[in-house]
């Protein structure tokens, strides 16, 4: 049985109450999804891991933009949401593995971009997880960090106030990519959407 942190166990528990009605509760999402995998710039044959899947919403736009030629795979931590995903249909998209971003059974170098909706608020390690992710994406590869909605928005939505220290801030997400592995290459943080893009450095 493998080791769980507590850190990942209150991650699953969170997803796990939530997963059956998560796509109820944002029904109006895909657009965004499909607009933030538009600017990641995938093409016929791409290779392509969407990280902390969910219940696979970025799974279709990503197969469908890189063909049937590609190769998709979500990779998510909660047996719950991979199986809403898989009621979805979602699996036609792509292949659903049980794993954690923190030890990717992927090779290295292997991808051509890494697509991460709502991963960052989540790691309980965020260095050493996105140096993991990094290792799986070639050189030059992509990562596109997204959420289908701005930091502001989603703090008030959470009633909360957004801190200084929020990692997803442009001041703390650029040299925290730097140091594993990636070039911030531009940066959105609007009401209807968040998306850092970043290249993966040689």
């Amino acid at each position: 049985m493998q080791y769980m942190s507590d850190d990942h166990a209150h991650v699953q528990a969170f997803f796990t109450a939530r997963a059956a009605d998560w796509d109820s509760r944002f029904p109006d999402d895909g657009p965004a999804y499909a607009a933030a995998v538009a600017d990641l710039g995938l093409r016929a044959g791409d290779r392509v891991l969407d990280a902390g899947c969910g219940t696979g919403r970025a799974l279709p736009p990503l197969r469908a933009a890189v063909e049937s030629s590609g190769v998709v795979v979500g990779v998510d931590l909660t047996p719950a949401m991979l199986q809403a995903a898989v009621q979805a249909g979602r699996d036609r998209d792509g292949r659903l593995l049980l794993a954690d971003v923190a030890a990717l059974p992927l090779q290295s170098g292997s991808l051509d971009a890494v697509f991460a909706a709502g991963l960052i608020a989540h790691l309980p390690q965020p260095v050493a997880n996105l140096r993991e992710l990094a290792r799986v994406v070639r050189p030059g590869g992509m990562l596109a960090l997204f959420h289908p909605i701005g930091r502001a928005a989603l703090a008030a939505r959470q009633g909360r106030q957004i801190t200084p220290d929020d990692l997803r801030a442009e001041a703390n997400l650029g040299p925290l990519l730097a140091c594993c592995g990636w070039r911030m290459t531009s940066y959105a943080d609007e009401d209807a959407r968040f998306l850092a893009l970043a290249v993966r450095e040689d």
